[in-house]
C-alpha cells in the first residue's frame, strides 16, 4: 500500500528499511534535540523496526517510509502515527524524522498534514497528539501548520525537561476543513 502527498510518497515500513532507519536516526544531527540521543548501532534500529512492525500487526498502521515523488527508492525520512504510552497516558502520536539534505524544504509538514488527515479520515481517531522539545521551534511550527495546538508539557523522557504537547481533536479538525 503506498500512498502519496502532492511531492511524497509513503508507505509502511519493512524490515529491509531498517539500514535507512539507522542511517537517518543514528546521525548525531537528526537527534539534536533528543535527548536519548542517535541509535547507537544498526542492532538498536533493528530492534525498533521490530517494534514499529508489530504496532503494524496489531494496531493496521504505524510508520511509513517517506520517499520523495521523483525518488520512490530513496527514503528520505520516518514518520507516522503510534499508539504511545507517555506522560502517564496512552496517545495517538505523530512523529516523523528526516534526514538533513530533506530538511528547509516543506515536506516535515507536508508529512504532518498528510498524516493528521489520514489519522481523521482513515483511521477515525478520535485525537492525534505530539510531543516535541521546548527548543525544537522548526519542529514546533511544522506541528502548528498541521492544525495541532500546543496545549501544555509532558513529562516523557526521564531526567529531562517536560516536552511540549501538541493536540488536535478530530471534531475541531473537521470544522477546520469546513472552513476552508
Amino acid at each position: 500500500m503506498i500512498i502519496h502527498s502532492q511531492r511524497l510518497l509513503f508507505r509502511p515500513v519493512t524490515e529491509a528499511d531498517t539500514d535507512a532507519l539507522f542511517r537517518i536516526y543514528g546521525d548525531p544531527a537528526t537527534n539534536a534535540f533528543n535527548p536519548a540521543g542517535p541509535h547507537p548501532s544498526r542492532a538498536h534500529s533493528a530492534s525498533v523496526m521490530a517494534r514499529w512492525l508489530s504496532h503494524w500487526q496489531e494496531k493496521g498502521f504505524g510508520d511509513w517510509a517517506i520517499a520523495a515523488v521523483g525518488s520512490p527508492e530513496h527514503i528520505l525520512g520516518f514518520g507516522g502515527l503510534n499508539v504511545i504510552h507517555s506522560g502517564g497516558q496512552w496517545m495517538n502520536n505523530l512523529g516523523y524524522r528526516f534526514e538533513t539534505d530533506a530538511w528547509g524544504k516543506g515536506y516535515a509538514t507536508e508529512f504532518a498534514r498528510h498524516a493528521v488527515r489520514y489519522g481523521f479520515e482513515t483511521l477515525n481517531l478520535s485525537e492525534i497528539s505530539a510531543r516535541v522539545r521546548q527548543h525544537h521551534l522548526a519542529s514546533q511550527n511544522v506541528l502548528l501548520k498541521a492544525g495541532l495546538t500546543h496545549t501544555g508539557t509532558i513529562d516523557d523522557v526521564a531526567g529531562a525537561p517536560p516536552s511540549l504537547l501538541f493536540c488536535l481533536n478530530a471534531a475541531d479538525w473537521r470544522q477546520r476543513q469546513i472552513l476552508r
